[in-house]
């Protein structure tokens, strides 16, 4: 999953805003160390905590990469949690209801799936997109762009 940054140059740095991501904001002295910057700026922007409503845009499919445009990756492990998160919200439903219909035994079962630290199997996988038919495993692990 990548998002898009916007590059501007002053004097001797170089900052970054994110595109789709109101208030997330990065810079360095060299445009590497700008590009290091902003995927740790995106991680932890998209680190929400699990009980929060607010819901970051999924990434647009009409920014083009230009001169100064960047495509940055978010972790797959964050990119995974967000899109279940992301999907919950959309769909209307709080976790625990999600938990229920997935059939989970306790609430916190569930909710590592909204955090980076889970590690789904293809049994959970699978359950998560008969919940959610538009979730998109490929947009969660996709790190780079032919």
């Amino acid at each position: 999953m990548f998002y898009h940054f916007k590059v501007h140059k002053e004097k001797d740095r170089y900052w970054a805003q994110g595109i789709e991501l109101s208030g997330c904001y990065t810079q360095g002295r060299t445009l590497e160390e700008l590009q290091k910057n902003a995927q740790d700026a995106l991680n932890l922007y998209m680190e929400e905590p699990s009980d929060s409503n607010d819901l970051a845009p999924l990434p647009s499919k009409t920014i083009k990469k230009a001169k100064n445009i960047i495509q940055i990756p978010l972790d797959p492990l964050i990119a995974f949690a967000f899109l279940v998160r992301y999907f919950r919200i959309k769909h209307g439903f709080t976790q625990q209801e999600v938990a229920k219909k997935m059939g989970f035994e306790t609430l916190y079962s569930y909710q590592r799936l909204e955090t980076k630290k889970c590690n789904p199997s293809l049994k959970m996988i699978a359950r998560i997109k008969q919940l959610y038919p538009e979730f998109s495993v490929d947009l969660a692990i996709m790190t780079r762009r032919n």
